[in-house]
């Protein structure tokens, strides 16, 4: 298995602050030791190799994951870190945490 974490810098130069994010909860867990590779998508450069690869795999957002389980396999890509953790490590995560996953996808929805 093949795991590809892509990180987006913004178009002013700031990294990515749910990016920041993911890779926090990444380390904290002790998964990073299990991503293969780190690919930028810089705003700025759409040229950059994670902008590349968004747009050749058609995701609109970041950050994103790409699994493939053998090299020559169709990549599964997960937008969502609490699916991918889920799906690929088999971690289990809060529903408060799902839900303020959802939650930050989403502005224009807002607690009930």
């Amino acid at each position: 298995m093949h795991i590809t974490f892509v990180k987006k810098i913004l178009a002013d130069g700031t990294p990515c602050a749910k990016c920041a994010d993911v890779q926090e909860r990444l380390e904290k867990a002790g998964q990073m030791d299990r991503i293969d590779e780190v690919i930028i998508a810089d705003e700025r450069d759409p040229e950059s190799p994670g902008m590349k690869l968004a747009a050749q795999l058609n995701v609109s957002r970041a950050p994103f994951f790409v699994v493939r389980d053998e090299a020559d396999a169709e990549p599964k890509v997960y937008t969502v870190y609490f699916k991918f953790a889920k799906e690929v490590f088999g971690k289990t995560s809060s529903k408060r945490d799902q839900s303020k996953e959802i939650l930050n996808d989403n502005p224009d929805l807002d607690f009930i």
